[in-house]
């Protein structure tokens, strides 16, 4: 009795590995696919890959790294690890429009270099 309920447990684990191999597979298929499609907005494009590469991650969290039968507190980890990697993503793309032109670190005019059109200081 206990084999064939093993046989029958590695079957059900085999079919679950395979539905998840075939959602990964789905999800590269579809982050090809936005590569091909252009938003008018720069933080929608990031949003978009964002939200395709999580779904992808948390698949392979769950089910390839055995989180999904895990106990709470893994899971409060991964939520605060998610919450500050929301964060981070949040000011990085809040700051892009902060920053003044010519700034030490924001975008630049191009100001070509005075020896490329022969002319010197």
């Amino acid at each position: 009795m206990s084999d064939a309920h093993s046989h029958e447990d590695i079957k059900k684990h085999v079919r679950t590995y395979i539905v998840i191999f075939i959602a990964l597979l789905v999800g590269t298929g579809i982050t090809v696919g936005l590569y091909f499609v252009h938003f008018e907005n720069f933080a929608v494009t990031v949003a978009v890959a964002l939200f395709v590469a999580t779904i992808k991650a948390s698949l392979v969290a769950a089910f390839f790294m055995h989180l999904i039968a895990e106990k709470k507190a893994i899971y409060a980890m991964l939520s605060v690890t998610v919450f500050f990697f929301a964060a981070m993503m949040y000011l990085i793309v809040w700051s892009r429009g902060q920053l003044p032109l010519g700034s030490e670190y924001g975008p630049t005019k191009y100001i070509p270099h005075p020896t490329a059109s022969g002319g010197s200081y």
